[in-house]
């Protein structure tokens, strides 16, 4: 079944308000075994009108958000029934449930509202409990132009979900048919690039007759999305991990910190962070995940030298020979958490973010790391991310989780 999406609203391209609808869509009718062939966001306007035009010849089904209120620019409905040569009439049921909507907030309800229960002659009325535009569905008995369904719904999230769920999904599952729904597992790993996997198992993966996969790049992170019935994902995801699994982060989707936090609480250990260029990135990224108070016990920023010194007890004579980013004040900041919080293990990590600040011999995107342990030696790595202070943050705290997967994989 062609399902395509058209979102509708000039503060869309704008850049005024995310449009969060696409990959929402995506997710819901994944589950149902459907997917989403083509989507379009469009101003308000006669743009609504070529954009819909276009796609009601092509599809099955067009599910339109945005443009059912009652202001000027809310031209959805009326666009829409005039392509379709259907007529407008005013529901009473419609009318009833939006006089009701003002009436229990003691609101004046305006004339233009009124507009919100004008109907396309033949088609369903939507419920919209959270908000005065009901939404429509054209069945295609009353599409003079293609066998094309119409779904009109409202752009607010918190209207046009629960109406999806309540009445358009059912919908969809009825004229779609669709009974054998695909699994799908998502492997995250880090590491590593896509490139390796094209040439690691791309042969072998394309060779699996009515199977899919794909990749997405993420920063310091590479998914792979497999897509079959059981066996075919169970057999694509051993030739996986026969290959990459030291690179593995998760097999079911699960985020890094969120993997790290999961094998703390397994193994019963606490994990303390000192930070300097992340400024607080990983112990942000790493109680974010809920549990993580089972696992996570103190987090120091200790940016400026002085409060590597005060806070966590860098020798200052480490500092003045090697300097704040080298790999002996990283082992010192690593230690130095470790012994004030107690924990099983200490992560630490400073670096030159950039743009200024780096020397010939330490660049601007240089990094040490660092990890000490209660019953292991500490074990540094330097990094290189060349990048713009967000990104190179965001990559130094992913080799910095990396770092305590791959101890609490490893075990030593």
């Amino acid at each position: 079944m062609r399902i395509e999406v058209l979102n509708t609203g000039t503060e869309l391209l704008l850049g005024n308000t995310l449009n969060t609808h696409g990959g929402w869509f995506g997710r819901q009718l994944f589950t149902m075994g459907l997917r989403v062939a083509r989507q379009a966001t469009v101003p308000d306007g006669d743009a609504i009108r070529e954009a819909f035009e276009e796609m009601v010849v092509r599809a099955d089904a067009i599910i339109v958000t945005g443009g059912l209120g009652p202001t000027s620019d809310d031209l959805t409905r009326e666009i829409v029934a005039e392509t379709l040569g259907l007529e407008l009439h005013q529901d009473e049921q419609a009318l009833r449930t939006l006089s009701d909507f003002f009436a229990i907030r003691n609101m004046p309800m305006v004339e233009v509202n009124l507009r919100q229960a004008q109907v396309p002659v033949g088609a369903d009325v939507l419920p919209n409990p959270n908000g005065t535009a009901p939404g429509l569905y054209l069945p295609p008995r009353i599409n003079s132009r293609s066998s094309c369904a119409v779904f009109l719904l409202p752009g607010p999230p918190r209207e046009l979900y629960p109406m999806f769920h309540e009445e358009v999904a059912p919908r969809l599952r009825a004229l779609s048919g669709v009974e054998d729904i695909p699994g799908v597992c998502e492997l995250k790993f880090t590491g590593i690039g896509e490139s390796d996997f094209h040439h690691g198992i791309d042969d072998e993966l394309a060779a699996m007759p009515g199977f899919e996969y794909g990749y997405c790049a993420r920063m310091g992170e590479v998914d792979l999305r497999l897509i079959g019935n059981d066996e075919q994902i169970a057999a694509a995801r051993s030739l996986v991990l026969k290959k990459f699994s030291e690179y593995l982060i998760s097999a079911d989707g699960s985020s890094h910190e969120a993997t790290v936090i999961r094998l703390l609480r397994e193994k019963e250990l606490k994990l303390a962070t000192a930070e300097s260029c992340t400024g607080g990135l990983i112990a942000h990224r790493l109680t974010n995940v809920p549990g993580a108070s089972e696992a996570f016990t103190h987090g120091w920023v200790t940016y400026a030298n002085e409060a590597k010194i005060g806070q966590i007890h860098v020798p200052a004579e480490t500092i003045a020979t090697h300097g704040a980013v080298s790999e002996e004040t990283a082992r010192a900041m690593a230690e130095g958490a470790l012994k004030e919080s107690n924990a099983d293990l200490a992560i630490s990590v400073t670096g030159i973010a950039g743009p200024t600040g780096g020397t010939e011999d330490k660049p601007a995107g240089t990094a040490w790391l660092a990890l000490a342990s209660k019953d292991g030696e500490t074990i540094a790595r330097k990094i290189y991310h060349p990048r713009n202070r967000e990104d190179f943050k965001d990559s130094a705290s992913q080799s910095a989780l990396d770092m305590i997967r791959r101890r609490l994989v490893s075990g030593g």
